[in-house]
């Protein structure tokens, strides 16, 4: 039976594309369920919908708190068979912090794609913020989500050099192309992974059972990634 998934969007819903790319693909077994939003425009809500799946959208300052608006989710998600122990959820985009009982609804079952090298860069601009600094290197992490923003263990990182040219402004565009790009591979990776049961989480160190230390890229396309990427999952060509 495909694993379960809920998809959380606020935005275009890139990273719920390139799931269910994979998931029709064969390289993912599991099934996305319901993609839920707080913004019933979101692109990523077509996107869904023009796969089959169930959507369901309700402005968050329709309700009284955060907590309400978190417990109708949970009550949803519920409806469509996901809940503490079956399946998981993912946010793809989300623009939203989850509140302790929601999180608590679905233990150790939440991942979230963020676009830099964490701990680096938390926030709702990580690319920008990266090439603003100036590092040599920046990337996108998979992670668990806990109750601190994009703080809870890492699942898998990859990394770009970052080019002489993107020293922010248009430039930190660019390089959130080319971060945007990898997270398409990891995200789907990482849920992968846990479809299959290959995740365990120890302290802040998250184990994948059989993976590959690293993959790297080359010249045309340098990156790498950790822990290394599977066939499936792998970048395609520039």
């Amino acid at each position: 039976m495909p694993f379960p998934l809920a998809v959380l969007v606020s935005g275009s819903g890139s990273n719920l594309q390139s799931i269910l790319d994979k998931i029709e693909a064969g390289a993912i077994d599991a099934e996305v369920r319901v993609v839920l939003s707080n913004k019933p425009e979101a692109l990523g809500l077509t996107r869904a919908r023009n796969r089959g799946v169930a959507t369901w959208s309700r402005p968050h300052t329709d309700f009284a708190s955060r907590q309400a608006f978190d417990a109708e989710m949970v009550r949803v998600m519920g409806d469509h068979g996901i809940s503490a122990g079956t399946g998981a959820v993912l946010l793809a985009g989300f623009m939203r912090m989850l509140t302790p009982e929601f999180l608590r609804a679905f233990p150790q079952a939440v991942l979230n794609i963020h676009p830099a090298l964490l701990p680096s860069f938390p926030g709702t601009h990580g690319a920008a913020e990266a090439a603003d600094y100036g590092v040599r290197l920046a990337g996108c992490s998979v992670h668990f989500v806990d109750e601190i923003m994009d703080h809870g263990p890492v699942v898998i990182q990859a990394a770009v050099p970052t080019l002489s040219s993107e020293d922010g402004g248009e430039g930190g565009e660019a390089l959130a192309a080319r971060i945007l790009r990898l997270e398409h591979c990891i995200y789907p990776q990482a849920v992968s992974w846990l479809a299959q049961g290959r995740l365990s989480i120890q302290g802040r160190h998250v184990h994948v059972a059989g993976a590959a230390t690293a993959t790297c890229g080359n010249g045309d396309h340098p990156f790498m990634a950790s822990p290394g990427l599977e066939p499936g999952f792998l970048p395609a060509p520039a």
